[in-house]
């Protein structure tokens, strides 16, 4: 009896339906049905009552299906605890990275890290949506802000300072903004989330705290679409400076008014419990650290941010 048969045993039991179970594991649901039917077979009774309509656990079924589990869990268990006592850097990280870090840093870092472990592979989920580790099928999160919810776990990659940006092309059209109080003239390209429009700006000095309702003609959903905006001239967008940073150094983008600092936030791996904090995924936090803080200090290097951010 193989292990594979028996994880589609146990999803046919959660989703109630073999081709649910086939879609959450990406196999076609005669592979599916198949392995239902040789499990059955080896057991020599049936675990599930099938009707056109509906499937069902058999009454062995309801006694099986629990032990099953519970045996899979600690075959599992057993093998991620020799991984981590010989400290193995294999298997599948299943990632969920924010839309414009991902696509235009983080991809490359993972490509790097793939390279230097040949038995790792890799899924992302690619969103700016808070992730659901159950509902998305993930294992580990990057996301900006420390996490709220106390039953995960999660690892601080950096300090993340906010940039007011805008293209040489659109600051030569439009005039540069020297304080928060000029933005008012200002074309912001504002970015939405659960149906929130992020466009009241906030911004500190030494001595005060500011708070800039701003106006715009685009928003949008993807923090990448933002970026792309700002860099084509048509407006100032505030974002974090890892986004940014690619084009800040490239000179496509000027860090506007730097005196005046946008609220700064946090880089976080944030994984669902102990048990998915694999070797593999604590040397891929370690990789995040040393690339973030390279971005950062390249930042400091040519002016665009002050030592402090490294605090």
């Amino acid at each position: 009896m193989l292990l594979e048969d028996l994880q589609v045993i146990l999803k046919v039991a959660e989703f109630r339906s073999i081709t649910a179970a086939a879609e959450s594991l990406d196999m076609r649901t005669a592979t599916a049905s198949a392995a239902v039917k040789r499990v059955e077979k080896s057991l020599g009774f049936e675990l599930f009552i099938r009707t056109t309509r509906q499937l069902r656990l058999s009454s062995a079924g309801e006694r099986y299906i629990p032990q099953c589990e519970q045996a899979l869990l600690m075959l599992d268990h057993a093998q991620k605890n020799m991984k981590d006592d010989l400290d193995i850097i294999d298997g599948e990280l299943r990632i969920s990275l924010s839309s414009d870090l991902g696509r235009n840093r983080v991809i490359p870092w993972l490509d790097d890290f793939m390279e230097a472990h040949p038995n790792v592979s890799l899924r992302v989920n690619i969103s700016d949506s808070n992730v659901d580790f159950y509902r998305d099928s993930v294992d580990i999160a990057l996301r900006y802000g420390s996490p709220t919810d106390a039953g995960v776990y999660g690892f601080k990659i950096c300090n993340v300072p906010g940039v007011l940006c805008a293209s040489p092309e659109y600051l030569e059209k439009h005039g540069t903004p020297v304080h928060p109080d000029d933005l008012a003239a200002h074309n912001g390209l504002f970015y939405q989330l659960h149906d929130i429009v992020h466009d009241v700006w906030r911004f500190s000095d030494k001595d005060k705290d500011y708070k800039i309702k701003m106006s715009s003609n685009r928003i949008a959903n993807d923090a990448e679409l933002v970026r792309r905006w700002c860099v084509a001239g048509q407006g100032v967008a505030v974002k974090s400076c890892l986004d940014m940073s690619a084009d800040l150094l490239s000179g496509k983008l000027v860090n506007v008014m730097p005196e005046f600092k946008p609220k700064a936030t946090e880089l976080w791996l944030i994984c669902p419990s102990r048990q998915s904090i694999t070797p593999a995924v604590r040397l891929l936090r370690d990789t995040f650290r040393t690339q973030s803080k390279g971005v950062l200090k390249q930042l400091i290097e040519h002016g665009i941010l002050d030592e402090s951010v490294l605090g």
